[in-house]
């Protein structure tokens, strides 16, 4: 399984993010270019500590038990549903979040795991490290892919 984590699988992240463009065109979903870019970055401020996104009922229900669908080697679903604290719908200048989120990914990646939330995830629950590397990666891949890249 690829990680955040791992120098090459970074490096392969930052590569398919300068492929997109700003006027690419979504397979599926609402957001545009730009917004995916920012949604994706405000996921990257979770696993950093940042952001800390209160956990919903369902979460606490059932999130344990779905863990393993944020970093098992099986793609996302498409339309899969968000955390409503990183939902953009508001416009976003493309270039800027195209930087912002390669700084994140840098950031996270050169920092290591012992810097890495020990925060829970808001639907998933507490991860370790390694889990967060894998399930960024997958979250990257699955909205890089969203766009064609």
């Amino acid at each position: 399984m690829r990680n955040l984590f791992n120098h090459l699988d970074a490096e392969d992240i930052l590569i398919r993010i300068d492929y997109v463009s700003a006027d690419a065109k979504a397979q599926w979903g609402k957001m545009d270019a730009a917004q995916m870019l920012a949604h994706c970055s405000a996921f990257q401020d979770i696993a950093m500590g940042k952001s800390f996104p209160s956990r919903g009922w369902l979460g606490r229900l059932v999130g344990r038990f779905a863990k393993p669908l944020f970093y098992n080697d099986k793609p996302l679903p498409k339309n899969m549903s968000t955390i409503p604290d990183i939902l953009i719908t508001e416009p976003k200048e493309f270039e800027l979040e195209k930087e912002k989120l390669k700084r994140k990914i840098i950031t996270f990646q050169s920092n290591g795991r012992e810097t890495c939330t020990p925060h829970p995830h808001p639907f998933f629950g507490k991860l370790t490290p390694d889990e967060w590397g894998k399930g960024i990666y997958k979250h990257l891949d699955h909205h890089l892919k969203q766009f064609g890249v």
